[in-house]
């Protein structure tokens, strides 16, 4: 399946390797074959703990193909942060939604909905139902 009508997915977290390890791992536990446009975002251009702007912004519009691009976030600020560049309005594509998801379920949800041809609103729905996973 060509990833030209698939949703990206941002993952943004606080740490670069938080962030990289959750893109694999959804990635590899979806099976989607890399198929699924996926990157982090993570920490600041230095290395540092903390969440940017720009690298959010290129992590988007590196996975934009059209369909729509999902961002799940770890912490607060990375929610502000995102939630600040949608305000903005021209920082991110124009289908680009943050996605109220658990960090790590919610990637692997989003990722493996996304790897089936799931428009944006499915994406959505399937991280965010991650909340109801229970483990015990």
């Amino acid at each position: 399946m060509s990833d030209e009508k698939l949703v990206g997915i941002v993952l943004v977290s606080h740490s670069a390797a938080v962030a990289a390890s959750v893109a694999e791992l959804a990635q590899g536990l979806a099976g989607a074959g890399g198929t699924v446009p996926v990157a982090p975002a993570g920490g600041t251009e230095d290395g540092g703990l903390g969440t940017s702007a720009e690298l959010i912004a290129a992590a988007a519009a590196s996975v934009d193909r059209g369909a729509g691009v999902a961002v799940l976030t770890d912490l607060g600020s990375a929610v502000l942060t995102v939630k600040t560049l949608l305000a903005e309005g021209d920082e991110l594509p124009e289908r680009t939604r943050l996605v109220d998801a658990p960090f790590v379920e919610g990637a692997v949800a989003a990722v493996v909905t996304a790897s089936t041809g799931a428009d944006l609103a499915a994406v959505e729905t399937a991280a965010a139902e991650a909340y109801t996973y229970r483990k015990v």
